[in-house]
């Protein structure tokens, strides 16, 4: 007798535990989802206002009169742009196409990828180029910053017309890009990443602009 009241307890003490976690396992998942839906507009409001502020250090907002954030499609094709589901940004001004800004990645940086964005006008020629993200050497590789000098700018202007396929290399290879100081790895991935963007956009730039295939729908 005792022994079966022994072994109740113990049956009634595992289940009030087990209760116990499950409650505790449903309070904190109700937390997050709750967390998440409270944060989740503010954090898509800072990346449309960091990605808005890029793009408008290269092309100021009176040229285009578009949502660009929204105004964008799904990109897949990691052979020149790095890898699957980039996407692009379009540019118009009273329903013509102004640009296109391209987001690519380099795999090759010298401490790992880089991601950028590469803004592309009508004529095929470079608006502008930024990076988004890195994890290049404080103090050498992370010049490829515009808030750290101005190396980024020389891509201004360029494009395939323009620029020989030899041409778009650092000069230490034999281009026509300027290297870093102490970094050659970083430049090189990005003038190669560049190069890549603008072969994508010239057979792509109708299918780009057109309005089918939003962000979410791939190319």
């Amino acid at each position: 007798m005792a022994k079966n009241q022994a072994t109740a307890k113990i049956t009634q003490a595992s289940l009030r535990n087990g209760i116990i976690l499950a409650v505790f396992a449903l309070v904190s998942t109700g937390l997050i989802a709750l967390t998440h839906l409270i944060t989740k507009d503010r954090i898509a409001q800072a990346i449309e206002t960091a990605l808005a502020k890029r793009l408008n250090q290269i092309v100021p907002a009176s040229r285009y009169d578009n949502d660009v954030y929204r105004d964008c499609r799904l990109l897949s094709h990691p052979e020149l742009l790095g890898e699957n589901n980039l996407k692009a940004y379009r540019m118009r001004n009273q329903g013509e196409n102004y640009a296109v800004f391209i987001t690519s990645v380099a795999p090759d940086g010298y401490a790992g990828r880089i991601s950028l964005i590469t803004g592309i006008l009508s004529d095929g020629s470079i608006a502008g180029v930024r990076i988004t993200s890195h994890q290049e050497t404080p103090g050498l590789g992370d010049k490829i910053e515009i808030e750290k000098s101005d190396w980024i700018t020389q891509f201004d202007g360029r494009s395939l017309a323009n620029t020989t396929p030899e041409g778009w290399q650092v000069k230490k290879d034999g281009g026509e890009f300027d290297a870093l100081t102490g970094a050659t790895i970083t430049p090189r991935a990005i003038v190669k990443a560049v190069h890549k963007t603008l072969q994508f956009y010239q057979p792509n730039q109708q299918h780009l602009y057109a309005l089918e295939n939003p962000c979410g729908a791939a190319h």
